[in-house]
């Protein structure tokens, strides 16, 4: 039989962090490369849930994670190109976290 070394580790993160962990640990078990500022947009995503795509991004850029908000714009594409993101709509476009990755945004968590 097999012997395996189990790591125990314990830490309390906030509500951001803690979606990023989820959003991380996804796009590490996928292959997927994120940039900080993409990981921070996409938690940002999760906690405030359904959105108007437009509305997102200036709030995204005021807070100063990308310098414009076409750069935002970019990373919602390439987060949707991986399935990270789903997009909806024509001309006031909604974007929400695909609900395949089960991000839990509420609530106490153990991972």
């Amino acid at each position: 039989m097999a012997l395996v070394n189990q790591v125990g580790k314990k830490a309390k993160l906030d509500k951001l962090d803690n979606v990023k962990y989820q959003i991380l640990t996804h796009c590490f078990l996928s292959g997927i490369i994120l940039s900080s500022s993409e990981l921070t947009c996409l938690s940002m995503l999760a906690l405030e849930g359904d959105q108007e795509l437009n509305s997102f991004c200036q709030r995204v850029h005021e807070q100063s994670i990308f310098k414009s908000p076409q750069t935002v714009r970019n990373s919602i594409a390439k987060a949707e190109k991986n399935s990270l993101v789903v997009k909806e709509g024509k001309s006031k476009k909604r974007i929400w976290i695909n609900p395949v990755l089960k991000i839990q945004t509420e609530g106490d968590i153990l991972f």
